[in-house]
């Protein structure tokens, strides 16, 4: 369990533990409790899985759905007029957003999952996490009735900052286009990313969720980047060289790569790996002779599988991007993701590590 260690001695929970352990087992009478309510209803619809089984997925009214007009009339006429509005245009359909296509490419994967493992909870669950008031609910709620989204759990902070909800969620990724609330969920622990528009409209695929990662500072930590911006290229090609066989240490965003690959599997176990859902893609400005060698083992030291690894030697990553058109493509550096939005892939900007002193 988190929290406790394992040894020869006997010694007593510390209070604190012991705290905890008890708030842990109230927790499970709960959920136990809550199971045993929905069990007895008849109903159509899934219910939402439990959060220590779910892969949470919170994303930010803004990242859901294009509020930019409404956000200027916030920022210029204050929250009383922005509320106004939104009330008086609560049968008024929002547009989506940059992290739509991806929720529901996320959806997609939970209903192909729910036809395998009726009974299974470990699925994605989205949750909309925004510090709106709830008085702007019900705009939220017809829209995303409007797109036949699942949308169950709903947390609406009233202005206060939404980031303390988010460990409470149990948030395996946080979604927003408040480039200063993802920096303070970054700086918590918590796998995030600011959410940026494509400038050209694209096809998604409605049938396979693709998520494309950079490798150092979101899949990886920023060790390699450090001695690239510090020391050069050729220092940086040196010292991966001489590590090849010792594995990069994790970056923000492993967890999640490592939870669509617990899906990725799910769906091999029954004989789905041709068909399945997922795929995910490695987009680095790394070369591959050079530099390549180490990202790969450091993949397999995990057990990770990555479905395609492009290794671009610096070349702009936009235009592979168009090729594989991904619902969502993280990087550490604003270069790449001003190039990826201008060619129409939607990005999303992982405030991490030593670019981030660079970039500002």
């Amino acid at each position: 369990a988190p929290g406790t260690m394992n040894g020869s001695g006997s010694e007593e929970p510390q209070p604190s533990q012991a705290a905890e352990e008890d708030q842990q087992q109230e927790a499970e009478k709960d959920w136990e409790a809550a199971k045993a309510f929905y069990d007895n209803l008849v109903t159509q619809r899934a219910r939402p899985p439990k959060p220590q089984n779910a892969i949470t997925v919170a994303v930010s009214s803004r990242a859901l759905f294009n509020l930019v007009e409404e956000q200027r009339i916030y920022e210029e006429q204050g929250v009383e007029k922005y509320v106004e509005y939104q009330q008086k245009n609560e049968n008024v359909i929002l547009k989506p957003g940059p992290a739509f296509y991806f929720v529901k490419a996320l959806e997609h994967v939970n209903a192909r999952l729910l036809e395998l493992y009726p009974d299974d909870e470990e699925r994605f669950d989205i949750v909309l996490m925004t510090n709106n008031h709830a008085q702007v609910g019900v705009r939220l709620i017809n829209s995303i009735n409007h797109y036949g989204l699942t949308i169950e759990r709903f947390c609406m902070t009233g202005g206060e900052s939404p980031i303390g909800y988010l460990t409470a969620y149990l948030t395996n990724l946080y979604l927003s286009a408040d480039s200063d609330k993802v920096q303070e969920a970054i700086e918590a622990g918590i796998a995030s990313a600011t959410m940026f528009t494509a400038n050209k409209d694209v096809a998604y695929s409605d049938t396979q969720l693709r998520v494309a990662f950079d490798g150092d500072a979101v899949i990886f930590s920023d060790e390699s980047e450090q001695i690239f911006k510090e020391q050069g290229l050729d220092r940086f090609f040196e010292h991966e060289q001489l590590n090849e066989n010792k594995p990069l240490a994790q970056g923000p965003l492993k967890g999640f790569l490592e939870d669509l690959g617990k899906l990725q599997k799910k769906f091999y176990a029954k004989n789905e790996r041709l068909n399945c859902p997922i795929r995910t893609y490695l987009v680095t400005a790394r070369s591959a002779v050079s530099s390549g060698a180490r990202v790969l083992k450091t993949l397999r030291s995990w057990g990770l599988e990555i479905d395609e690894a492009l290794f671009l030697a610096g070349a702009p990553k936009g235009p592979i991007l168009v090729k594989i058109r991904p619902h969502i493509f993280f990087d550490d550096q604003m270069f790449h993701i001003e190039g990826a939005q201008k060619l129409g892939t939607i990005a999303a900007h992982v405030p991490y590590g030593i670019s981030q002193k660079y970039h500002k």
